[in-house]
């Protein structure tokens, strides 16, 4: 059976993360997006089942009772989790599957499939970090600042990560992640678990 490649993409609250994310899928018809589940509000514009698959917190742990994460954090006191059987059902089918996850969940991920691949993306300074931040008139300045905090922390583990992007233009940073799904798909194991002489 054909098995598809995981990419973890990983980066601090606004890096441009899931607009790069959403162009990449765009680009090869081979590459899925995880949903993740999580039990924070709406936002403005995002749809259930599309952007995340919005649910209550006791719905939350009674999927974590049953084990079915493949990772799971919190973040801002909301959860937000994998399900393993919606990764499985498109690796089996040969598509790249992303995951959109902190720095928490790649650690998780790492332990239990580290031959996944790690990408973290980066802003290009902390100035233009902030102006992005303020500039979705989401937030109040409270959280603003409490996104800016957490943002300088989560920097600290880019470290950990296989490949670094920094979102300064972007398309060149759509492009080197489309390059780095291209190198990890020529890799010679990936390559000859699909490959058939005949």
């Amino acid at each position: 059976m054909l098995q598809g490649n995981i990419f973890v993409i990983s980066a601090p609250s606004g890096a441009g993360k899931s607009t790069l994310v959403k162009a990449l899928a765009n680009l090869d018809k081979n590459i899925k997006i995880s949903i993740s589940h999580t039990t924070r509000n709406k936002r403005i514009g995002e749809v259930d089942k599309i952007d995340y698959f919005f649910i209550k917190k006791y719905e939350f742990e009674e999927m974590l009772e049953k084990k079915e994460f493949l990772e799971y954090a919190k973040v801002y006191d909301n959860y937000y989790g994998t399900n393993h059987k919606t990764i499985n059902h498109f690796l089996s089918q040969g598509y790249d599957i992303i995951l959109e996850i902190d720095h928490q969940g790649a650690q998780q991920i790492k332990k239990i499939i580290p031959e996944s691949t790690f990408i973290y993306i980066l802003p290009p300074n902390k100035k233009e970090l902030e102006r992005r931040l303020k500039s979705r008139s989401t937030d109040d300045n409270e959280t603003i600042n409490k996104r800016l905090s957490l943002a300088y922390d989560e920097i600290s583990y880019a470290k950990e990560y296989d490949y670094i992007v920094i979102n300064d233009d972007f398309n060149n940073a759509l492009q080197s992640l489309y390059s780095i799904i291209l190198v990890q798909r020529l890799k010679s194991k990936n390559v000859l678990n699909n490959y058939k002489l005949e």
